[in-house]
């Protein structure tokens, strides 16, 4: 998820936190949104860069509820994807920006895109407004936004990876879902899930890369289980391929599928093109690892329905004794234009769309640490409500979850961040395909990592 690059990019550490996906309560009677509208203010108007649909987003309710709160600030949205293709978006936001266009709040889908901006300059620091206000980054999100020292947005949604089961393969197995686990529990849960043989056999789980250079998060499950040090490479840009727990992720995704076979192959997956969504809901797989954004599709949907109850489990920890709850995360960041006309009214909008329009849009959990767990609850419920067979969902299990996750903190990309990305993914299609052992493998990806590492200093 953080693929687009910078050359020259200066790291910084991006952390996130928690945020997952839905909505619908009310917004809390303390609902921050620094100042209040001043009555005979001087009517401005902002440009907000955005994408999404309106059935997506629901635009016009946010938008409304900060008017109302607002009323000499208009907000134009300039929708540059209404189809939600955030690459799309990218290119347009930067024709737009290059062409002198008027921008005030911009949104960025992920960290890559959000430092790159940065790095451009195209983003205004948002330290002096925080300030003002007087909240701590820190404790009032549970995604830290903060780039090279200094907060340049503000966080929407939250979506941390987790386990989705199936929970009728569970009891078959006499198995229950799991409240905490580890990496050797989730194999062998997988061992005891798989069942069968030839094309009808069902897998105890599928892994959905990495592949094609992307889905890189599955060859590092569990480095990922941790708070720092959770990526292929450092803040500082060096290579973080020694880390004991790379080889360990790369060796479960090996022994799942060439010792226990209780994973579908690697050849299956780039052979048939297969996808994770049919590969559970079709119970071709039992578990499968994935992202948050399938909560809005776990009761089921038209394209896939829902013919057994699920169950969500914790991404699974190293160790029994570690701290749980941290894995991958992805949110959305809300800025401020460089070159905003207005940058305190556009300053208010980013805040607001940060906590009480989130709410008010009833689609995501935020990140916004005031939302108690009762909001919590409503939100999912009406998440749920979405789908097709919410009753067939263990809701207690997902809000259990996303009470509880974490998330390590991201490295800002890099100019060679998508050459380490495909050298880890060629090395470990060797490795799965048996052209070379685990230790090889390991050791190529290191020294081809490292390459790309000095090539970029020269």
């Amino acid at each position: 998820m953080k693929k687009r690059l910078l050359t020259g990019l200066v790291c910084g550490v991006v952390t996130v936190g928690l945020l997952a996906g839905c909505g619908g309560t009310k917004p809390d009677a303390a609902a921050t949104n620094t100042a209040t509208a001043t009555a005979g203010a001087k009517p401005v108007t902002l440009k907000f860069h955005a994408y999404g649909s309106e059935s997506q987003q629901n635009w016009s309710k946010i938008i409304e509820g900060f008017q109302a709160k607002y009323p000499n600030v208009k907000v134009d949205l300039i929708n540059l994807s209404e189809k939600g293709d955030t690459q799309e978006y990218s290119k347009k936001l930067d024709l737009a920006a290059a062409s002198g266009e008027d921008m005030d709040v911009m949104m960025f889908s992920e960290a890559g895109m959000y430092a790159q901006r940065v790095a451009l300059g195209m983003v205004a620091p948002l330290d002096d407004y925080i300030t003002k206000e007087g909240f701590k980054e820190p404790e009032e999100y549970k995604v830290d936004t903060q780039l090279n020292g200094k907060y340049y947005a503000l966080p929407g949604k939250f979506n941390p990876w987790y386990v989705l089961l199936n929970k009728d393969n569970l009891k078959e197995a006499g198995l229950e879902v799991p409240k905490e686990w580890t990496w050797d529990q989730f194999r062998d849960y997988a061992k005891k899930l798989t069942k069968g043989e030839g094309a009808t056999k069902r897998y105890g789980t599928y892994f959905h890369g990495p592949q094609g250079g992307g889905w890189l998060e599955f060859a590092r499950l569990e480095m990922a289980n941790q708070a720092d040090g959770a990526d292929y490479l450092k803040t500082d840009g060096t290579s973080n391929l020694s880390s004991p727990l790379f080889k360990k992720s790369i060796e479960l995704r090996y022994n799942m599928e060439k010792v226990d076979k209780s994973s579908t192959p690697y050849t299956d997956m780039i052979s048939q093109k297969l996808n994770y969504r049919p590969q559970f809901f079709n119970q071709s797989a039992s578990m499968i690892v994935i992202g948050s954004w399938m909560n809005s599709e776990i009761g089921g949907t038209d394209q896939f329905p829902l013919n057994f109850n699920v169950a969500v489990a914790p991404f699974p920890k190293n160790n029994a004794s570690d701290q749980g709850g941290y894995s991958m995360v992805t949110t959305d960041f809300y800025s401020v234009s460089a070159k905003a006309k207005h940058p305190q009214e556009a300053y208010n909008f980013v805040r607001y769309l940060s906590t009480d329009g989130l709410l008010v849009q009833g689609k995501y959990v935020p990140s916004w640490s005031k939302v108690k767990n009762e909001q919590l609850s409503s939100i999912v419920d009406t998440i749920l409500k979405g789908t097709k067979n919410p009753e067939k969902v263990d809701k207690d299990s997902l809000i259990a979850v996303l009470s509880n996750a974490k998330a390590s903190k991201l490295v800002p990309p890099t100019s060679y961040q998508a050459d380490v990305y495909k050298v880890i993914n060629e090395e470990y299609e060797k490795l799965i395909l048996d052209k070379e052992d685990l230790d090889t493998m390991v050791k190529n990806t290191q020294d081809r990592t490292q390459k790309l590492i000095d090539g970029a200093k020269k």
